[in-house]
């Protein structure tokens, strides 16, 4: 069988003779995958010319609803996807972490779209830069999507969370991808790959698939483009360099495998619950895709004294995993994605041998369940020791791609930050220690050289996600051997597909621009209260100034006598010598409270509720007998989807400024209130 790509709309089959892939498991032919004849700068100008376009129409709420309606039909389609994983090497539960994790990055994205990224098409970002004395000139940033296309690709330990991880925060941002797996394993991503267009919920020219050689597609990027990469730091660098990356500067995210350690906190013994829950994650990670994972614990670094109970302890967990045909019951590991893996890993091992001992394993005599080892693409779980880490230095330059780890001990804390350092870059490092002081001399001590850091101990163990598992909401990525780049992280990664641009000029026109009231801007009154128009009536920029109000003692005791308030500068004069007050001052919450009573509108109308209230400050104290008014100012609107037996509603953002009689501004806030649509 000869797997397909999609071009340019069309499920192409390359020409001539392709890439045999094997079943990891029994060794028989899976696929062959051919790329020969593919236009990749046609298929470049498809997704610019066609995807991009039809994708930038949208909003991020638009495009967000996609990925969920995706997730939502990729869900329904997981058996599939099981089988076929089987042929790759996976378990059970290492078809679970690439299919439903990557399946629930969609699902993240599809969130964090809706509710953290407005419904436009574009982001106004941060607050706005005031750059003149009287405030007609000011400067706001706004992120738009990049016009070309996001190239990935990818590492063949994840078929479906690697393609899917990636493409999440591209359709969210507005830009078409190509997707190039890894050849080996790029028959299950086909498969992923032909129910995504087969459910015709992505825009046309939205996403492309290259299952062989991606031949000189880089050699066709320009400035608007983006590379993402995942796989070796060698072969990230050949790309990072390639001709057109470099003249056009092209963006370029590269992830790679990097020498991930866990360190155990000096203040483990062997029978304390923190020295077990290292064990467990370190045997964890070296049998969860047989090793095969960028964020897998290549270093263990422990205490010297506890050096040979961590070896004895790491060597009972591993007896337990048996190796084998991962369709067999009781089978905790397969066997690596392919044969040339097992001689890649084999001759990393046996160098790494040179300078360390071998403690557990035998490359050669291991037995194997349900399968034939001399067919498969089997490797038995392996630990080296390290005596002298500072000298021999192969185990923190040499990263065997399998179900290895080097264990190697410390001294003192320094000695394990200086360790964890040695990695030059990682994705990930763990900390496993009850003692906070030591987490936090270490975390301080590493964390310049990782993308992320998880500290276990007892206390979170029970709901920790683990070493291994990059989460959508974090960043994925580390600097230096790790790659330099980041992946997910939420709404970060978003931008990275972005072109973040400074607006610089008047506040009216840049709020015309930005839909978004911003202030200093003309303002509109109406004799119309605008807590009586619907969402569809309300404009950017309608504004309410109230009538006054004066402040009273009375107002102040009240306060305090409802609210329990008691605080020194409300309700005792005497004691404000030496204060930042001049006499009594009101509460701050008696303040938003009256001037919520000055703009409010009490009949019932289009305003269904209350939302909530952010940016609230205090910038001006008031009191007794000052005078204050507010001005009330539609600031953005978001429609809210129509759901069965919910009143059709949109939330609307205020910006809220309140004065007092010197025209000086005491607060401000932002409030939001749900506002029933008219149909």
């Amino acid at each position: 069988m000869k797997l397909k790509n999609y071009a340019l709309g069309n499920w192409v089959e390359g020409l001539g003779k392709g890439t045999m892939l094997y079943n990891a498991v029994t060794g028989d032919e899976v696929a062959e995958a051919p790329s020969a004849g593919l236009d990749f700068n046609a298929m470049l100008n498809y997704a610019r010319t066609v995807g991009g376009p039809k994708l930038r129409k949208l909003t991020f709420h638009e495009r967000a609803r996609l990925l969920k309606a995706l997730a939502l039909y990729l869900t329904e389609k997981k058996d599939l996807f099981y089988k076929l994983s089987s042929a790759t090497g996976a378990t059970k539960i290492d078809s679970w972490i690439d299919i439903d994790g990557g399946i629930g990055t969609l699902f993240a994205y599809a969130s964090k779209g809706r509710r953290e990224l407005p419904d436009q098409p574009f982001l106004v970002e941060g607050n706005i830069e005031p750059l003149s004395k009287t405030g007609t000139f000011i400067g706001q940033h706004i992120c738009v999507p990049l016009e070309g296309v996001a190239i990935h690709i990818n590492a063949f330990n994840f078929p479906c969370w690697g393609m899917l991880e990636k493409i999440a925060p591209s359709i969210v941002a507005g830009m078409p991808c190509i997707v190039k797996p890894a050849t080996a394993t790029s028959f299950l991503t086909e498969l992923m790959v032909k129910e995504i267009i087969a459910s015709g919920i992505l825009p046309e020219g939205s996403l492309q698939l290259i299952c062989g050689s991606a031949g000189d597609i880089l050699e066709h990027v320009n400035c608007q483009d983006v590379v993402t990469f995942t796989g070796s730091a060698e072969t990230g660098k050949m790309l990072k360099q390639s001709k057109a990356i470099v003249d056009n500067s092209v963006r370029f995210t590269m992830e790679a495998d990097s020498l991930n350690c866990c360190i155990l906190g000096s203040d483990a013994t062997p029978d304390s619950e923190e020295f077990q829950l290292f064990i467990k994650e370190v045997a964890r990670e070296m049998t969860a895709k047989a090793g095969q994972k960028c964020t897998a614990i290549r270093r263990t670094i422990v205490p010297h004294n506890l050096a040979d109970a961590v070896v004895e302890a790491l060597k009972k967990k591993l007896v337990d995993t048996r190796l084998g045909n991962p369709s067999v019951e009781g089978v905790k590991m397969g066997p690596l994605a392919s044969k040339n893996q097992v001689s890649a890993v084999s001759e990393s091992v046996q160098t790494l041998m040179k300078q360390c001992e071998l403690v557990h394993g035998d490359l050669k005599n291991f037995e194997v369940t349900g399968a034939d080892k001399n067919k498969g693409a089997f490797m038995p779980t392996m630990v080296l020791f390290n005596n002298d880490p500072f000298n021999k230095t192969d185990a923190h330059n040499i990263e065997p791609f399998g179900p290895v780890t080097t264990v190697m001990p410390y001294k003192n804390i320094d000695e394990a930050i200086q360790l964890a350092k040695l990695g030059k870059g990682s994705l990930v490092g763990s900390i496993v220690t009850n003692d906070d002081k030591i987490a936090r001399e270490m975390v301080l001590g590493t964390a310049a050289y990782h993308g992320r850091l998880l500290i276990l101990n007892r206390h979170c163990a029970k709901e920790s996600t683990g070493h291994g598992s990059p989460m959508p909401q974090l960043v994925h990525g580390g600097p230096g051997r790790a790659g330099g780049g980041e992946e997910l992280g939420g709404i970060r990664s978003v931008k990275h597909f972005m072109q973040r641009t400074a607006l610089q000029g008047h506040p009216t026109t840049l709020t015309h621009i930005t839909d978004t009231y911003l202030k200093g801007a003309a303002i509109k009154e109406d004799l119309i209260h605008p807590f009586r128009k619907y969402f569809e009536d309300l404009k950017i920029g309608d504004t309410l100034i109230t009538h006054k109000r004066t402040v009273t003692e009375a107002d102040i005791v009240n306060f305090a006598g409802i609210s329990g308030d008691y605080f020194y500068a409300h309700t005792d004069e005497t004691a404000l010598e030496g204060s930042i007050f001049e006499r009594r001052v009101a509460h701050g919450y008696f303040v938003i409270a009256a001037a919520a009573g000055l703009f409010v509108d009490p009949k019932k109308g289009p305003v269904l509720a209350n939302y909530g209230l952010d940016s609230l400050r205090f910038t001006q104290p008031v009191y007794v007998g000052d005078t204050i008014q507010v001005r009330l100012t539609c600031k953005t609107k978001t429609a809210k989807e129509n759901r069965e037996g919910q009143i059709p509603q949109g939330v609307v953002e205020w910006d809220v400024e309140v004065t007092n009689q010197k025209n000086e501004t005491v607060a401000v806030e932002t409030v939001l209130t749900l506002v029933q649509k008219r149909n």
